[in-house]
């Protein structure tokens, strides 16, 4: 599972998704989070999910590796979907054992939050996996430049989000690598009673925390080293170029915004 978290990695690539403005891709999954929510029938989420099937095909991003990604947060989605089934109660009554009812409403409400949770999964992992660290350290910083005036430490904010996205898929798998030598070592932590579970975790947390903090270390170490002292006065060696296809992308995501808003029950 942990192999298989995506969300923090960056994949190189020439997609018209790769080759978008960080600042254009920042803005366009700020205000698609924003607009997921105008959804409420049927045709607006059938609107949204063609929507990021046609952006996951223009990032050239295979569908499979997308999905695969999905699974470490799969048993929130079911907990998620359950939850709307179990207690909803809208509707006509479509299965009735007794001691339970599914509601036609609950079954409904179910698929319509799978879908936005989905979708968002989708897109926010989209951004990482066509952008560079860096490089959204650079929007992030220049999107956040109107903050400075009120003595906000952007450069400082923006570095910190790139480095703790950096550093997810980091941890990951260092946390596989632990989690197999604890195993190596006879410790088994999917079997026994939840209390068992439990007191399994903690080798797997001590070593995974001492690690962390040793990276932290190591890394502003490096960082001192070369001279950093914050954003002031610094240079970019790579400039953000806002281009047409930019201005497109932000264009194509009003007019889903206007047909998402017609398109409301």
């Amino acid at each position: 599972m942990m192999e298989k978290m995506i969300f923090g990695r960056f994949i190189p690539g020439k997609s018209f998704v790769h080759q978008l403005d960080p600042r254009s891709k920042l803005i366009f999954t700020f205000i698609f989070v924003i607009i997921v929510f105008l959804a409420n029938n049927t045709m607006t989420y059938c609107l949204l999910l063609a929507f990021t099937l046609f952006v996951i095909l223009a990032s050239r991003i295979r569908l499979y590796f997308l999905i695969n990604g999905l699974k470490p947060v799969i048993i929130l989605l079911i907990f998620t979907f359950l939850i709307h089934i179990l207690f909803t109660r809208e509707g006509a009554v479509i299965l009735d054992l007794g001691f339970l009812k599914i509601y036609e409403g609950g079954l409904r409400q179910g698929i319509y939050i799978s879908i936005r949770f989905t979708v968002l999964v989708f897109m926010t992992t989209i951004l990482t996996l066509t952008t560079s660290p860096i490089s959204i350290t650079d929007g992030l910083e220049v999107l956040l430049n109107p903050l400075k005036k009120v003595k906000l430490p952007v450069h400082e904010l923006a570095l910190m989000m790139s480095i703790a996205l950096r550093f997810i898929p980091t941890l990951m798998d260092e946390t596989d690598k632990i989690m197999k030598a604890q195993m190596a070592r006879g410790s088994d932590l999917s079997a026994g009673p939840i209390k068992d579970r439990v007191k399994a975790v903690v080798p797997l947390l001590v070593p995974l925390f001492v690690s962390a903090f040793k990276r932290a270390e190591d890394l502003a170490t490096a960082m001192e080293v070369r001279g950093y002292r914050g954003g002031e006065g610094r240079t970019r060696y790579r400039q953000l170029k806002w281009d047409f296809k930019d201005t497109l992308c932000i264009l194509i995501l009003i007019g889903i915004t206007a047909l998402l808003i017609m398109l409301r029950g």
